[in-house]
């Protein structure tokens, strides 16, 4: 896997512009915040971004995978201000679930999410060599 960086770009905090891989694809589909039981760890952003990451790790794990292989992830967040506030705890969530590991990805903000309470929910597409 290579990230993809055009020359005299500014380079990206906490994402890549692209990457470049090739092996057997997986596709996590939406993930929120969670558990086991299909209740939320609590209201709060950063909380349900890490069980929203560590649910598509468990994802990938059933296919042999790690995070270290996620090409590019979709996140929705229904309040980009919240986000914006949160992103300290947010990116250190990220670090402790995924890693220094940055695929491409992007950030949309929705009107709301399928399952009540649900603040993040976060799809990926991961690359196995």
């Amino acid at each position: 896997m290579r990230a993809l960086q055009p020359p005299g770009w500014a380079k990206p905090s906490g994402y890549a512009n692209g990457i470049e891989a090739q092996g057997r694809l997986i596709f996590v589909a939406g993930q929120i915040g969670w558990k086991a039981d299909a209740t939320l760890v609590g209201a709060d952003l950063a909380a349900q971004t890490r069980q929203a990451l560590a649910n598509i790790v468990a994802v990938l794990a059933e296919a042999g995978a790690k995070p270290s292989h996620i090409a590019r992830m979709t996140w929705y967040v229904v309040d980009k201000a919240e986000y914006n506030r949160d992103i300290k705890a947010i990116g250190k969530v990220y670090r402790e679930v995924i890693g220094s590991h940055y695929p491409a990805m992007t950030l949309v903000q929705v009107a709301d999410l399928l399952e009540a309470g649900a603040k993040v929910e976060i799809e990926a597409t991961a690359v196995v060599p």
